[in-house]
């Protein structure tokens, strides 16, 4: 009866369009006064959900994301992605993967990267000949790859849930592989469906141009060494590398690109703020749903029930990955990882599943529902930047959305594509 409350309460409150913090807080809430535990339980428990000091970085990446997108590295990043495959068969949409890819190992958010990327790209393509549903749908795909590459919000907040065990110098390095896949995959369905359209492809501007564009984006592009190199080879943490890529996005746009007014900076400041007290809130109402998930011993129930059904570890992991999909039609990133991670971690576990190969599979399969409806923010985002309605931007989404489940599937079944640099870089 308790689980039933708990998830039927929760339900409700969605399919209401109650914002998913407040349906999880009140879900929390309703099932320990059921139970008759002291309700200020629940309060401790959503504070203690983002009292977390690993979650700073957070934050702090997402400040340095507005900086960066606000200091015009995004034009410099299209600018060279444009020189160096602008000529592919899909021209501009080829331009937005790599640019859009670029940009991810900067601002580590998928949301950061649509609202960088899309301004430019999507009305470019709209503008050369390139129909808005592939324009949206080609730029929303990409900026998945952002989810995997470093500094990832999301692989932070994994380590953070999964009890601080796993490194999030390892996961960084464990994503790297499948984002590369993932964006050349993207690729490949631009390209084909570029070609069965007949789109245009840009002209080459030469190697010249190329080296001079390169040259220009490389102070941005250095963001990612800093994070990753310095974090990798034992110099900072996580948390430090944060407010390190701060300074140094700050140092990037006042000295060098001299592109960051007060407006900007302020700008930057309000809504990264505003963000980040979103995201936190959201995280510790999930830390609240999933304490009371555990307290109802819930992933244990879980764990004896996939080992009823089966002792295979691929039909297990091909099972939670149908179920994380499914729930990615219905759940944010974010709270799906702190609700789901306590309950089938241990169930990957039982199977011999390295937490860092299924920190991987989870962020792959949760970012895939951002650009899904109902509640794909990704897809509401893009669509909304290329001021068309879900149903079109759904119309050409179908080469993407099966690339990007083929990358899930190579992702699921080769442990290697996620554990081989991690252990390299030990």
């Amino acid at each position: 009866m308790e689980i039933a409350l708990l998830f039927g309460v929760f339900a409700i409150l969605l399919i209401a369009g109650v914002p998913i913090a407040f349906a999880l807080s009140a879900a929390t809430l309703a099932t320990v006064v059921y139970l008759g535990l002291p309700p200020i339980v629940v309060v401790q428990q959503v504070s203690s959900g983002f009292n977390k000091v690993s979650l700073l970085a957070i934050p702090l990446f997402i400040f340095t994301g507005e900086l960066m997108m606000r200091g015009g590295i995004s034009d410099r990043l299209i600018s060279l992605a444009s020189s160096l495959v602008g000529h592919l068969r899909g021209g501009l949409g080829q331009v937005s993967v790599l640019a859009s890819t670029m940009f991810g190992g900067v601002s580590g958010s998928a949301l950061a990267d649509v609202s960088a990327i899309g301004p430019t790209m999507i009305p470019q393509m709209a503008k050369r000949g390139f129909s808005k549903d592939y324009a949206v749908d080609v730029t929303i795909s990409a900026a998945l790859v952002a989810l995997l590459l470093p500094p990832s919000h999301n692989l932070i907040l994994f380590s953070a849930v999964a009890g601080g065990g796993v490194s999030i110098a390892d996961l960084f390095a464990a994503g790297i592989v499948p984002a590369l896949l993932l964006a050349l995959s993207v690729m490949g369905a631009a390209w084909w469906l570029a070609k069965v359209r007949g789109y245009p492809v840009e002209t080459f501007p030469g190697w010249g141009a190329v080296l001079s564009r390169l040259v220009a984006a490389i102070p941005g592009l250095l963001m990612i060494f800093v994070i990753f190199g310095g974090i990798r080879a034992g110099i900072f943490t996580a948390v430090e590398s944060s407010a390190i890529a701060v300074l140094y996005a700050l140092a990037v746009m006042l000295l060098i690109y001299r592109t960051l007014g007060w407006k900007d900076f302020s700008g930057a400041a309000a809504h990264a703020a505003r963000a980040s007290a979103t995201v936190l809130f959201v995280i510790g109402a999930a830390g609240a749903f999933g304490w009371l998930i555990a307290y109802l011993e819930i992933p244990s129930f879980v764990v004896e029930t996939l080992n009823n059904l089966t002792d295979e570890r691929n039909v297990a992991l091909l099972l939670m990955v149908i179920a994380l999909l499914i729930m990615g039609t219905f759940l944010d990133l974010a709270p799906k990882i702190i609700i789901v991670t306590p309950i089938f971690l241990p169930v990957a576990r039982s199977y011999g599943v390295e937490p860092l190969h299924f920190g991987v599979i989870m962020v792959l399969a949760g970012g895939i529902g951002l650009i899904m409806p109902p509640i794909g923010s990704v897809l509401f985002v893009g669509s909304a930047i290329g001021k068309i309605s879900i149903a079109e931007a759904m119309k050409s989404i179908w080469p993407f959305f099966i690339s990007a489940i083929i990358v899930l599937l190579l992702v699921t079944f080769i442990p290697a594509l996620s554990l081989t640099l991690p252990a390299l870089w030990r």
